[in-house]
C-alpha cells in the first residue's frame, strides 16, 4: 500500500507527522494532489494551541489544513463537471448538499451531522494528497497560482463576502482594524472594489510595516491613545469612514472600528473570536450605523471572486512571506502562531520557491 506524509495537530502548540496511507476517491469524489495549503489563524487558535473540541471547531485528530489546493490526479465514478488534471481550489467545509443553507451555496452554515470541515473532521490540505467531494471543487484558472488558489479557500473568500455585505465602491473611505493575513487580504479588495480611500490599523508593528511595503493602504497606523483622532483625521471632513472592517477579533479593535464609521456608514465583523463592548446609543443608534456579522463565503462567490481576481490581475500570494516544506511544517505553524508575518504556506513541487 502506497503511504504519504501528512500533519496533524495534537495540540499544546505542536505538529505530528505521519506516513499514512494515500486515499482512493469513490463515487463522486476525486484524489487532489495537493500543491499549496495555507495556515489560518482559526487552526492556530482553536487546533493548534489547544483543542476546543466543540461545534464546527472539534477538531476530530484529523489531517489539519482548511485552505489547500491542487490538482486532480484520479476521478471516482459518476463524476459531473471535473476531470484528471484539472487545478482546483476546495471549498474547506463538506455540507450536507440538501439543506437551506447548502442551497445558497453557504456550506459554513450547515448544522446536519453530515457537515465535515476538511482539516477539521475530515481529512485536509496539509498532507500529499487530499481525499474530496466533487461538489467541494472549485476551478482555478491557469493565470492563478496554487497558492493564489488556497488563499481563496478561506482568508480572501471571507473578506470579499463580508465587503460584499456592506458595499465597496469609489464613494467610500474604508477603515480595517487588524492586519493580520485576513486584514491585509481587506486591504488589498477594498482597493480592488474602488474605494476611494483606504486606511489600516494594528497593534503590531511587523504587520503594519508589511501593508506598507505592499503599498495596500494610503495610511498606517500602529495603534496608540491618539489612534482614532489620527484614522478620523485621514477622511475628508474628519466625520468617519462610510466603510469599516473588524479582523482584529479584540474589544478594542472592535470599538474603534465602530467609532470611527461615519453617520449612515456600515461596519462588518469578520475578525473570529474576543468580545466587544459599546454604548449603542451614542455608538450606533444616533448615528444610524449597521453593524454586520460574515462567516467565511458561499461557493458560488468563491467562484465569482475567482474570476475577478484573474480580471484585476490580483494575486493573493502577494500576502505570503514564507513557505516552507510539508516536512517542516512544524516550522510553519510556529512561525504563523508569533502573529508578526503575513501569510504562511506549506507548498509542494514546483510551489516551492
Amino acid at each position: 500500500m502506497k503511504t504519504m506524509l501528512a500533519a496533524y495537530l495534537p495540540g499544546n502548540s505542536s505538529v505530528e507527522l505521519k506516513n499514512v496511507p494515500i486515499p482512493s476517491p469513490g463515487p463522486g469524489q476525486v484524489l487532489v494532489k495537493a500543491k499549496s495549503s495555507t495556515i489560518c489563524g482559526s487552526d492556530i487558535r482553536a487546533i493548534y494551541r489547544e483543542h476546543l473540541g466543540k461545534g464546527p471547531e472539534a477538531y476530530q485528530n484529523v489531517v489539519a489544513g482548511h485552505e489547500p489546493c491542487g490538482q486532480i490526479v484520479q476521478c471516482g465514478s459518476d463524476m459531473k463537471r471535473f476531470k484528471e488534471g484539472d487545478r482546483v481550489v476546495l471549498y474547506h467545509i463538506s455540507g450536507c448538499g440538501v439543506c437551506n443553507d447548502c442551497r445558497r451555496g453557504y456550506m459554513i452554515s450547515c448544522t446536519s451531522k453530515a457537515r465535515q470541515a476538511y482539516g477539521w473532521q475530515r481529512d485536509g490540505g496539509m498532507a500529499e494528497y487530499i481525499l474530496a467531494d466533487e461538489k467541494d471543487c472549485i476551478y482555478l484558472p491557469e493565470e492563478l497560482t496554487y497558492t493564489d488558489g488556497a488563499q481563496v479557500a478561506c482568508g480572501f473568500g471571507t473578506v470579499y463576502e463580508g465587503l460584499e455585505k456592506i458595499g465597496i465602491s469609489g464613494k467610500d473611505a474604508v477603515l480595517v482594524v487588524g492586519l493580520g493575513p485576513v486584514g491585509l487580504a481587506a486591504l488589498m479588495l477594498a482597493k480592488a472594489l474602488g474605494a476611494n480611500k483606504v486606511v489600516g490599523v494594528d497593534t503590531v508593528q511587523e504587520r503594519c510595516d508589511i501593508a506598507k511595503g505592499l503599498d495596500l493602504a494610503d495610511a498606517v497606523y500602529v495603534a496608540g491613545v491618539d489612534t482614532l483622532d489620527n484614522v478620523l483625521a485621514e477622511t475628508h471632513t474628519g466625520e468617519g469612514f462610510e466603510k469599516t472592517v473588524d479582523c482584529s477579533g479584540n474589544t478594542h479593535g472592535r470599538q474603534l472600528a465602530i467609532r470611527a464609521t461615519r453617520k449612515w456608514g456600515k461596519n462588518v465583523m469578520i475578525g473570529e473570536g474576543g468580545t466587544v463592548e459599546f454604548n449603542p446609543s451614542p455608538d450606533i443608534i444616533h448615528d444610524q450605523i449597521s453593524i454586520h456579522g460574515s462567516w467565511v463565503t458561499n461557493s458560488w462567490r468563491m467562484e465569482e471572486l475567482i474570476e475577478l481576481l484573474v480580471r484585476w490581475n490580483l494575486h493573493p500570494e502577494d500576502l505570503v512571506q514564507h513557505r516552507f516544506e510539508l516536512k517542516d511544517a512544524d516550522k510553519a505553524f510556529a512561525l504563523m502562531n508569533e502573529g508578526r508575518c503575513g501569510k504562511v504556506a506549506v507548498v509542494y513541487d514546483e510551489e516551492i520557491k
